[in-house]
């Protein structure tokens, strides 16, 4: 009781964040199926009472959670482009082998993802943060890989091409067990993005003349 007394003195912004950081958790444990008020609160350790003091309700918590994850991986992926220097495919490499480390490659974030995905068509809040999250990963690798190859002619398509590569093998990492290393897995992206840059990508084909 005294450590719940003494969450409830805290600051607005720190009760709002311990709750969002208890959906997670409750998320990567129980998935959506499991989330509640009920649970949320007593993973956080307070009244069923507090979180519809922040939230509207437990889509708008998980809604928050799924933002607030997605800027976790954008700071892991930042610091990972900033160690990597100057060098515009030093940096462009380092953004795609820090989604096969921790903290990105993670059984607990995989398992939140899984729950927030599962919530997608039938939540208009969560899908709507999904295409949020992932534009906005998709514009970081666009930005990395126009400053890497200023003449590629369709950067968008590279990068879904890329994100499509990252996703299954971060999948595959982020489950355990998977028959390839991390390693393996740069290496993969490093080929794939040779494979897709190393000539200007053509533009549609043209119609024939009559």
């Amino acid at each position: 009781m005294a450590a719940q007394s003494a969450f409830t003195r805290a600051d607005p912004d720190a009760r709002r964040q311990s709750l969002i950081a208890a959906t997670a958790r409750v998320l990567a444990a129980k998935g959506a199926a499991g989330v509640s008020v009920r649970a949320i609160c007593a993973e956080a350790g307070v009244s069923a009472g507090l979180l519809r003091h922040y939230f509207a309700s437990v889509s708008d918590a998980i809604a928050a959670t799924y933002r607030w994850t997605g800027a976790q991986i954008d700071a892991a992926l930042e610091e990972a482009v900033a160690a990597a220097g100057p060098d515009p495919r030093a940096r462009l490499l380092a953004y795609l082998a820090a989604n096969f480390r921790p903290p990105i490659a993670s059984p607990e974030l995989l398992a939140s993802y899984v729950a927030f995905w599962s919530l997608t068509r039938s939540d208009p809040a969560v899908a709507s943060v999904r295409a949020e999250v992932y534009g906005t990963f998709r514009s970081g690798l666009e930005g990395l890989l126009r400053a890497y190859r200023p003449d590629l002619a369709d950067v968008r398509v590279a990068a879904v091409a890329l994100t499509a590569l990252i996703d299954g093998l971060w999948l595959e990492l982020s489950l355990g067990q998977a028959p390839f290393s991390a390693e393996e897995a740069e290496s993969l992206a490093e080929q794939w993005l040779d494979s897709l840059t190393s000539q200007p990508a053509a533009g549609p084909p043209r119609r024939a003349e009559k």
